[in-house]
């Protein structure tokens, strides 16, 4: 049983950093330069928008979840209660029935996410080919400034003129990045991020579920056999 506990307390460390990765994660995914950016210039036919504001959700009540779990298994373990080695099972259970559909839609719906960002980027640039409209242009030069990128290769003709207004001063035209390729290998970097994540924070769960279910039998009849072989002298 002694190994057990200092097992779980590892383990509910562990647990309690991985939650605090994961809201770490989710703020950055919702608050940084890039995501923002390209969720205040999409619209609303849009999925883009509606993908940042759920994965920011989502990943602040897994996070709390996955602490509020680290913390009562920590406290189980030192109490030694049922009660509160019952409700870390369920806070672990809990978060792994989230993670679970979290890592399919990881793999399952991947390319919708990078549509949906290179769309945004579609829309604004080609309005500016077409109208050279002045908001729209302020707009692509921040995508470019924040993607380090200069326009991209479009079949309609020459584009020269779009990339020579909205590129940064400090990119040279004959050696600027597609910005398609660019959001494209960005959102890469990040989801292979968030799968590594999600894939640990399975592991540690069921792991987490393991031990204390182990700790609340052992807990169990260890109170069974105090009671059992006491007598009463009168």
């Amino acid at each position: 049983m002694r190994t057990t506990k200092c097992q779980l307390l590892v383990t509910s460390l562990c647990v309690m950093l991985l939650g605090l990765s994961v809201a770490t994660l989710s703020t950055v995914t919702h608050y940084g330069l890039h995501f923002t950016l390209l969720s205040n210039i999409s619209l609303e036919s849009n999925s883009y928008r509606v993908i940042h504001h759920t994965a920011f959700y989502f990943g602040i009540c897994l996070s709390m979840t996955l602490i509020l779990a680290a913390l009562l298994s920590s406290a189980a373990t030192v109490r030694e209660s049922q009660l509160l080695t019952a409700m870390g099972f369920f806070c672990f259970a809990l978060a792994f029935c989230g993670l679970i559909p979290a890592a399919c839609w990881r793999y399952t719906h991947s390319t919708e996410v990078e549509d949906s960002m290179m769309d945004v980027y579609d829309l604004v640039y080609e309005e500016v080919r077409r109208n050279a409209s002045s908001f729209r242009r302020h707009e692509l030069t921040a995508i470019h400034e924040a993607f380090l990128c200069c326009g991209k290769h479009s079949p309609f003709g020459d584009t020269a003129n779009v990339e020579t207004k909205t590129c940064p001063s400090s990119q040279v035209r004959d050696v600027g990045q597609d910005c398609l390729q660019e959001i494209r290998d960005f959102l890469k970097k990040h989801m292979d991020l968030v799968s590594t994540l999600l894939g640990i924070a399975i592991g540690f769960t069921v792991y987490g579920m393991i031990l204390t279910s182990f700790l609340w039998f052992s807990i169990h009849f260890s109170s069974n056999l105090d009671r059992k072989g006491k007598y009463i002298l009168r």
